[in-house]
């Protein structure tokens, strides 16, 4: 499915003036995620089990634990 296919969906956290906006389009197997600013530019393709861990993480106010030797 192209970019131009999925529906996407601004955030609610988004200004009326359409600055600093991420859309989202969400399918049973991905969520598509891109700037507003830029629609026909690359966007973010995660597994819907990712998405739901990051909105978890940002609702909670804290950064995610890595264990082990980050690059």
């Amino acid at each position: 499915m192209s970019a131009t296919e999925l529906s996407w969906y601004k955030s609610t956290y988004s200004t009326g003036q359409g600055d600093d906006c991420v859309e989202i389009a969400p399918t049973p197997t991905t969520i598509h995620i891109r700037d507003s600013k830029n629609i026909f530019g690359p966007h973010l393709s995660i597994t819907p089990a990712a998405w739901t861990a990051f909105l978890a993480v940002v609702d909670r106010g804290s950064q995610p634990q890595f264990h082990g030797t980050r690059p």
